[in-house]
């Protein structure tokens, strides 16, 4: 028998209403409670409690307070990533983000996709996507990445965008949806 853990992992439709998954949601919280409450003078690196949580990290990330993810299991940080304050990130796939990249405040990234039918929907029947962002990225306050979305190397991500499609290496994105534009 295969577990909502494990279908979760293998990219099936699975139930989030489930003992495991909870408990994993739970050890997060707790994870970025700790992260949320440490005295300022402990915030200019990784806190302790997220660095066990993430699954990996290079050196020299900061995450601001308040931060918020659902597991934490499947994020993977590069080198010197800046995370700003309101980040949340719902992470029921891998999400990776590569060195240097700057995602200001506010922003959201989503890879659940939740059924279309209401009775699923009822069900927590959801599926999970991965969202992968490259290296010298900078993502503006506000936007939000959906799942399944590459946004490759040293792109721009404009400040309240809603990010649906991959967004190519180089390019500056802007608007709802977030499209391309020309960059002087």
């Amino acid at each position: 028998m295969t577990s909502e853990r494990e279908k979760m992992v293998a990219g099936d439709w699975y139930t989030c209403l489930d003992e495991e998954l909870e408990m994993l949601r739970l050890a997060a919280l707790n994870a970025t409670h700790a992260h949320n409450h440490l005295p300022p003078a402990h915030r200019r690196t990784l806190s302790a409690p997220l660095a066990r949580l993430l699954k990996a990290h290079g050196n020299d990330c900061l995450i601001e307070v308040p931060f918020h993810c659902s597991y934490g299991i499947n994020i993977v940080l590069g080198r010197e990533v800046f995370i700003n304050s309101g980040c949340v990130i719902l992470d029921s796939a891998p999400v990776t983000i590569g060195d240097h990249t700057m995602i200001g405040p506010c922003v959201q990234i989503y890879c659940a996709q939740h059924h279309k039918t209401a009775e699923k929907r009822r069900g927590g029947v959801e599926i999970a996507y991965p969202v992968t962002i490259g290296a010298d990225v900078w993502i503006g306050g506000g936007a939000i990445v959906m799942p399944d979305v590459t946004i490759g190397d040293a792109a721009i991500v404009g400040a309240g965008s809603v990010v649906t499609k991959d967004v190519a290496p180089g390019d500056t994105v802007v608007g709802s949806p977030a499209r391309s534009i020309r960059v002087c």
